[in-house]
């Protein structure tokens, strides 16, 4: 199935929380925090007055509880408001 986000939305694949310390201590799920870090899969074609700044590819920062939890194909994805990505790594 394919996906195309509408207006100013794109779809984010979250990276992996981590699961070792820098010492090598193994976290516990119930203690890993959700991750704020991802790559852009898709994007919709922006807004009249606010044209799509992302592209498919980018890896972004967004807010800890920026977006919506979506399933497709059995694998989980984030879909957004542009404005709720807060950077683009480079």
């Amino acid at each position: 199935m394919t996906i195309k986000p509408l207006f100013d939305r794109v779809l984010v694949e979250a990276k992996e929380a981590e699961t070792k310390t820098a010492s090598g201590l193994f976290i516990p799920d119930s203690a890993k925090e959700k991750p704020q870090q991802g790559v852009v899969v898709a994007v919709g074609n922006g807004k009249k007055d606010e044209p799509m700044e992302l592209k498919v590819g980018d890896t972004v920062l967004y807010g800890k509880y920026a977006g919506t939890e979506v399933t497709i194909d059995g694998k989980d994805y984030l879909i957004m408001h542009q404005s709720d990505v807060v950077a683009v790594l480079k």
